[in-house]
């Protein structure tokens, strides 16, 4: 498997928490010759509770899960940490592993964009746009999210392991 890893760190915008310790990943051509694959490999690295779609066109995140995203066709521009986030371009193949409380967003999509989500061990995920009500039990809950024990693509070796050492 051939691909370039990216690592993004966000500060908490006042809106979008991020994470204050874990980098956002991206996995460029994870998938590259074979992207109807990731399903079945974040199943088996046990990234479950899956599902296929697009991506929200607003800002949020989840902030009691951490989210690994597989791009299964087309392209799109991404807004990943807010508004004052990165724009990342992705295309079929490529994977986006989002630590807990990372914002993302949909700017534009290619014709076919579609993605497949995971969760490690099948976590259950809720949906936050940052609303004043939800920020501060979400700034605790994004700090008691457990480090997931395998990579979504790599399983027990793998980039998300080596840089997501400590929380």
């Amino acid at each position: 498997m051939r691909m370039h890893l990216s690592t993004y760190f966000f500060e908490d915008d006042g809106r979008i928490p991020n994470n204050p310790v874990l980098p956002a990943l991206v996995y460029a051509g994870a998938f590259r010759t074979a992207p109807h694959e990731a399903e079945a490999t974040f199943n088996r690295n046990d990234w479950r509770n899956g599902w296929v779609n697009g991506v929200y066109a607003y800002h949020h995140y989840h902030g009691n899960s951490h989210e690994a995203l597989a791009v299964l066709g087309g392209s799109a521009l991404l807004m990943i940490g807010g508004e004052n986030g990165n724009e990342i371009e992705v295309q079929a193949g490529d994977v986006l592993v989002l630590p807990a409380g990372t914002g993302h967003k949909l700017l534009r999509a290619g014709a076919g964009f579609s993605v497949a989500g995971a969760y490690p061990g099948g976590m259950s995920y809720n949906t936050r746009t940052g609303n004043a009500g939800e920020r501060q039990r979400d700034l605790e809950d994004i700090r008691l999210v457990p480090l997931p024990d395998q990579d979504p693509v790599f399983g027990r070796e793998g980039p998300l392991l080596a840089n997501w050492k400590t929380k």
